[in-house]
C-alpha cells in the first residue's frame, strides 16, 4: 500500500480516537442525570480503536498513536521510513478532530474551555496525584499497551482478534489512568492539552514518560500491524 494512503487512514483513525474518545468526556462524560461517568469514557476510547482498527487496520496498521509507532519500531515491526510520515498524519489528525471539538463544545450556552479534557499533575491531576505517581503511571500502563499490541498481532495469535484486545486493554488502561492523569498516553490528548492552554510544563513532563514506556524488544513479524 502507497505510504500516502496509509498516512491518510493514521489521519483519519486519530481523528475518530480524538473525537470520539476525548469528545465522549468532553460532551457526556457529567451530562446531567444521564453521564457516562468514567467508565462511559473509558469505552468509548475502547470502541474508537476497536472500530478504526477494523476499518482501516489492513490499510496503515492502526497506530492512530506516535508512541505506538515508535513502540512498533522499536520492536522491528514498522519501517524507519514510516515513522515521520506516521506521526505527521497522526499529530495533525488529533489537531483537527481537538479543534472540531472545541467548536462543538461551543455550542453549549454556558460553556468555559477551563481544562477541556487535558492531563496533568497535582491541581490538574483528578485525584491530585503528583508528579511522580503519574509519571510511572503512564510508564507502566504505555508499556503494557505497546506489550499486548505486538504480542496480539504476532504470528502466533489467533487471527482477526488483535482489534478487540488492543481496544480492550485501552478501556482498561483508561479506567486505571483516568482518576490519576485522565490517561495521557496519546497525540490526542496532548492535542487537546495544547488547545485548551494546559501549562506547557505539564505537557512536557508526559512525553518522556509516554516514550519510555513503549520501549520493547520483540520478534520483527507481522511488520507495521497494530491490527492484523
Amino acid at each position: 500500500m502507497h505510504l500516502g494512503t496509509r498516512a491518510v487512514a493514521e489521519f483519519l483513525g486519530t481523528f475518530w480516537l480524538t473525537f470520539g474518545g476525548c469528545g465522549s468526556a468532553v460532551i457526556a462524560a457529567a451530562y446531567p442525570e444521564l453521564g457516562i461517568g468514567f467508565v462511559g469514557v473509558a469505552l468509548a476510547f475502547g470502541l474508537t480503536v476497536v472500530t478504526m482498527a477494523y476499518a482501516v487496520g489492513h490499510i496503515s496498521g492502526a497506530h492512530f498513536n506516535p508512541a505506538i509507532t515508535i513502540g512498533l519500531w522499536t520492536g522491528g515491526r514498522t519501517p524507519t521510513r514510516d515513522v515521520v510520515p506516521y506521526i505527521v498524519f497522526q499529530v495533525a489528525g488529533a489537531i483537527a478532530a481537538a479543534a472540531v471539538l472545541k467548536i462543538v463544545a461551543e455550542g453549549q450556552p454556558g460553556f468555559v474551555l477551563g481544562g477541556f479534557a487535558s492531563n496533568g499533575f497535582g491541581d490538574l491531576s483528578p485525584g491530585h496525584y503528583n508528579l511522580v505517581s503519574c509519571a510511572i503511571t503512564e510508564v507502566l500502563l504505555t508499556f503494557f499497551f505497546v506489550l499486548v499490541i505486538l504480542g496480539a498481532t504476532s504470528a502466533g495469535a489467533p487471527a482477526g482478534f488483535a482489534p478487540l484486545a488492543i481496544g480492550l486493554t485501552l478501556t482498561l488502561i483508561v479506567l486505571i489512568a483516568v482518576p490519576v492523569t485522565k490517561s495521557a498516553r496519546r497525540a490526542n490528548r496532548r492535542s487537546i492539552d495544547i488547545r485548551s492552554g494546559a501549562k506547557r510544563a505539564q505537557i512536557s513532563s508526559f512525553v518522556p514518560g509516554e516514550n519510555i514506556g513503549t520501549v520493547h524488544v520483540w520478534p520483527p513479524e507481522a511488520k507495521g500491524s497494530c491490527a492484523a
